[in-house]
């Protein structure tokens, strides 16, 4: 298997918060080179990288940039999600706890393109560690001449601010995200108008996920096409998986496009511990979908996954073994969302709650074949009427769970769990 380093080539190699050590270790090529292009050609050679959005939503980040490069009116600012509240994602977590002056660079290079003279970096509260990290790098960046006044001698100004979050989920996404920042309510705004035309302070915004601007450095100082062709026709560099749940090596793992997920489980991961069997895995977060080990050897690329009927979310990946119940697992992923929910639309507000209540009674042996087709009905209108990607999203779980494991959901109904996790037997979910 290829070799990819990238955005943890220097993990664990260099002091988090020195400009030196970065220096030293081949930090800022980047930006020198940039301030000494054109912001159209640095935008092109995003382009040519095939760098999707890493956050989710997988949007081309150099069409996304030369949108937002096109638009006139300002002042423009730039802003970092490094909210990451999906379950079973921590990848971010390392940029910002071991190498956040890739990070910063990389917005630093969006700031010359776009003439942005304002940054944020909007940090989950649970993260008060790392934020003082990130703070430390900031400074450190100032000192050294690579943030603040006056950047490298080009007459730009660029300053970084972090925003810490308090735990809401659904601030990661964008607009709720900007909406927080501003002091107000997370809750997402109606698009359009998109952020990139009218974002923080109504104002162009160009909002990326923390791996997305990591990578613009690297990109930067060896070209587009050396980025792409590391991964695939579609899909191209490294991604950051989190490997977590049944497996035996847990952690993050920067992989190219193009390697399968029976690779990263087996291979990187070392399989399934205990001698258990894979049940499921589930990609992207609580957000993404269920599959079986029928589809294991799907290779790890925006395109191919989705032909498959799978997103690949965050990167998140939950290995989930023989020993666990498909109905219970369903019901604990939709308590998240019914706690997370943040009740500005009522399909996600009520939507949340009666899933929760159905799978409930499945799991205590109070359920019927009518509950079932109460799921799936009610997880697609979830899904077609929500306000924003958390209610769309939300029921992903349950749909796919029902695809694959109907006939488990059919034995709760007539009162049998094979697993013995659930209430039904009276020991409560494990």
């Amino acid at each position: 298997m290829q070799s990819a380093k990238v955005l943890s080539a220097r993990f664990g190699a260099i002091k988090p918060d020195s400009v030196e050590e970065y220096v030293a270790a081949g930090g800022y090529e980047g930006l020198k080179k940039a301030v000494g292009m054109q912001p159209e050609d640095i935008i092109e050679e995003i382009k040519k990288a095939n760098l999707f959005g890493r956050g989710g939503a997988a949007y081309p980040t150099g069409i996304k940039w030369e949108q937002a490069y096109a638009i006139k009116k300002g002042p423009k600012y730039m802003v970092c999600n490094a909210d990451e509240g999906e379950p079973g994602t921590f990848k971010d977590k390392h940029i910002l706890a071991e190498d956040p002056l890739e990070l910063i660079e990389g917005m630093t290079i969006g700031a010359f393109i776009m003439g942005s003279n304002e940054g944020y970096i909007y940090i989950r509260g649970e993260y008060a560690a790392i934020q003082r990290t990130v703070k430390s790098a900031i400074e450190n960046a100032k000192k050294a001449g690579y943030l603040g006044e006056n950047i490298l001698g080009t007459g730009l100004d660029f300053d970084i601010k972090v925003i810490s979050g308090a735990g809401a989920y659904v601030c990661g996404e964008n607009t709720a995200l900007v909406e927080s920042i501003e002091g107000k309510t997370g809750r997402p705004r109606q698009k359009p108008p998109y952020i990139k035309n009218c974002g923080l302070y109504m104002m162009p915004t160009i909002l990326n996920n923390v791996e997305t601007y990591s990578c613009i450095p690297w990109i930067v100082k060896e070209g587009g096409d050396s980025f792409s062709s590391m991964g695939t026709e579609f899909s191209g560099g490294t991604k950051l998986m989190c490997l977590s749940g049944n497996v035996a090596n847990r952690g993050v793992y920067e992989v190219p496009f193009g390697t399968t997920l029976r690779e990263l489980i087996y291979d990187m991961g070392g399989g399934i511990p205990d001698g258990r069997k894979l049940k499921f895995v589930h990609l992207g977060g609580s957000s993404g979908a269920c599959f079986p080990e029928s589809l294991l050897d799907t290779a790890i690329c925006y395109n191919t996954l989705k032909k498959s009927g799978l997103s690949l979310g965050s990167g998140a990946v939950l290995v989930v073994d023989d020993s666990h119940c498909a109905v219970d697992y369903a019901k604990i992923v939709m308590e998240f969302f019914e706690e997370e929910s943040c009740g500005k639309c009522t399909p996600c507000r009520e939507g949340n709650q009666r899933l929760v209540e159905l799978l409930e009674r499945l799991t205590t042996g109070k359920g019927t074949l009518d509950d079932i087709e109460r799921l799936k009905s009610l997880s697609q209108t979830m899904k077609t009427t929500s306000f924003c990607g958390l209610g769309q999203s939300a029921p992903t779980a349950v749909i796919t769970l029902l695809k694959y494991f109907e006939e488990e959901f059919k034995a709760h109904a007539a009162g049998q769990c094979e697993n013995g996790k659930c209430n039904m037997h009276g020991k409560g979910a494990e």
